[in-house]
């Protein structure tokens, strides 16, 4: 396995985010700034994959996996999710964290796939650790990030000693997200996944939990969304980008053959449907297309109260105990995170919890 190495190292990642549009969404630079007092619905499994996939042992005998406590606990998403949301607090954004649940069944062959994919590059990693090939063994660790319940548990636990709101969906988080911002619970849905737009959200947010960072030497702005400038500069019905995305390909359907973004917007405005592209390039109509049309009209979700989404008080004694005392976090990360919930509000100077009103 390990003479293939170089095949494994072209893999893509494991992760992947939907259907791209990046060729025809017309995207806006943005900042934490401009995000202040907005309530943004946050892709929580994505946003933990960021943090497991770049805060991982790369010393020069390295696994590449999470970085761990003493115990051997990873931690990389505790220390991910601390910092990054106290920033979002300190910044004044109300952060709203939304898990997966259960996975649609017509997502079944692409779960399917990346199962397979990750079960192959565990096998390389395996195999370049035993060899010695830290390098390679670290590439392999960037594919089979796992985010156990366990993880989610923690993370969960993490944000209720933090005061900040989540919700576990239904089926798909970015989808849940999508239905509560269109429903005006959400102002914002922040997620890599292209496929949010898909669902209704009126303003996706990329790159919020990278903004101001580095990588490969260049830094990382987040970037802004709009459904409606979507389909108005490129003159398509909500109906029509979800048919362009059926045939681009989405973790429902793998899409048409040699169909891109631009060709198949072209496609989409000549013929107005997908069976009439079908019927012009004869082509099979893809099946299950009601059904794949469905998940993203009317994607099944939970019924969350507006009270539930309110930011609560900061346990600081609690956080102490869970990531200072189990979890061996240093004094100084501790510190730093404290610092960005005083500057908050939340929390005060002496450990108090802040008297001001938690009206959301």
């Amino acid at each position: 396995m390990l003479s293939q190495a170089k095949a494994y190292i072209g893999w893509p990642c494991v992760l992947v985010m939907g259907c791209n549009l990046k060729d025809i969404a017309p995207a806006e630079q943005t900042n934490l700034k401009a995000l202040a007092g907005k309530r943004v619905g946050i892709d929580a499994f994505l946003t933990a994959f960021q943090f497991l996939t770049t805060m991982r042992d790369r010393s020069p005998q390295g696994d590449g996996m999470p970085l761990r406590d003493a115990n051997g606990n990873p931690v990389s998403h505790l220390m991910g999710f601390l910092h990054r949301t106290a920033t979002l607090l300190s910044m004044g954004i109300k952060p709203v964290y939304v898990f997966d649940g259960t996975s649609p069944e017509l997502k079944a062959d692409e779960m399917a796939a990346r199962r397979a994919r990750r079960e192959e590059a565990e096998t390389v990693h395996t195999e370049a650790l035993a060899a010695g090939d830290f390098a390679l063994a670290q590439k392999m660790a960037a594919r089979i990030m796992h985010y156990s319940p366990q993880m989610v548990e923690e993370t969960q636990r993490l944000l209720d000693l933090m005061g900040v709101p989540w919700v576990t969906a239904a089926a798909e988080g970015e989808a849940q997200a999508a239905v509560m911002a269109a429903k005006g619970q959400l102002d914002v849905v922040a997620t890599q996944d292209w496929d949010a737009l898909l669902y209704g959200a009126p303003v996706l947010v990329r790159n919020l939990m990278d903004d101001g960072t580095k990588r490969y030497g260049r830094v990382v702005h987040a970037q802004s969304i709009g459904l409606e400038e979507l389909l108005k500069t490129n003159d398509l019905s909500r109906e029509q980008l979800v048919d362009l995305a059926i045939m681009i390909g989405t973790d429902y359907h793998p899409g048409i053959k040699g169909i891109g973004p631009k060709t198949g917007l072209k496609l989409i405005k000549k013929h107005g449907t997908l069976e009439a592209v079908c019927e012009a390039k004869e082509q099979e109509i893809p099946e299950r297309l009601e059904e794949i049309r469905a998940i993203f009209h009317n994607h099944p979700a939970v019924e969350v109260e507006d009270e539930a989404l309110v930011q609560g008080r900061v346990d600081r004694q609690g956080l102490i105990q869970f990531l200072q005392t189990e979890r061996q976090f240093s004094q100084r990360r501790m510190d730093q995170a404290f610092e960005k919930l005083i500057e908050s509000g939340y929390l005060r100077e002496g450990g108090q919890t802040s008297l001001f009103s938690f009206d959301g």
